[in-house]
């Protein structure tokens, strides 16, 4: 036979409960309506185009040239690139032609403004996909010598497909070619974020500076 639980002991399990409830209710509440109804009071705060789910980065294996760190050799190749490029830390990615004229100089200096305008600036790096000719590397070594360059050879079709796919247009149409733009990749190697040609650099940094206070990991 059980023994009856007193009034009062019920009254403070109640209690308990009802203080429970009004904590978790309205976070579970948010959680729904964030992931289960995509609602985003307020609009959204961030500046660049979202690839939702993000898209791991393929494993890769590309020549690699790291600004003036670079190995001699008749081409610069200091090393090859795998997939560990993309883990530990936040990337700006820039995808453009290897003889990097006017457009493409524009945007490596405005993620070079971006990186170094932040207080924790090691826990970024900036990564260029060389498409065509590769590279003018004399700009490369006095003006970005913390840029890392990649040569996109035909190993590099799927990282090239992937970023492909990761832009579309307000009606979810795939936009053609990724050259020109620069995408955000996470410290685990996703790709999540885009933002078009001409982009204000600003835009970026203050995406950047809310991931990096919001993030545990890289």
């Amino acid at each position: 036979m059980s023994t009856p639980v007193p009034r009062s002991l019920r009254g403070q399990r109640l209690t308990l409960i009802g203080l429970a409830l009004l904590f978790v209710a309205p976070l579970a509440l948010a959680f729904y309506a964030y992931y289960g109804l995509h609602w985003h009071p307020g609009g959204r705060v961030n500046h660049g185009e979202l690839i939702d789910p993000p898209r791991p980065i393929p494993a890769l294996s590309l020549p690699r040239f790291v600004g003036a760190s670079a190995a001699p050799g008749a081409d610069g190749a200091a090393a090859t690139a795998g997939a560990e490029l993309f883990k530990g830390k936040w990337t700006l990615l820039y995808v453009g032609a290897g003889l990097c004229a006017e457009t493409c100089r524009a945007e490596l200096y405005d993620t070079r403004q971006v990186r170094a305008s932040l207080r924790e600036d090691d826990r970024v790096q900036r990564v260029f996909v060389a498409e065509g000719d590769c590279c003018d590397m004399e700009f490369l070594r006095t003006q970005h010598p913390d840029l890392i360059t990649v040569r996109a050879t035909p190993e590099a079709a799927p990282l090239l497909a992937l970023l492909e796919r990761g832009s579309t247009d307000d009606a979810g149409a795939t936009r053609p070619g990724a050259a020109d733009r620069i995408y955000l990749v996470d410290p685990l190697g996703n790709l999540m974020m885009w933002y078009p040609p001409g982009a204000p650099p600003r835009g970026v940094l203050e995406d950047l500076k809310r991931l990096l206070g919001l993030s545990h990991v890289g």
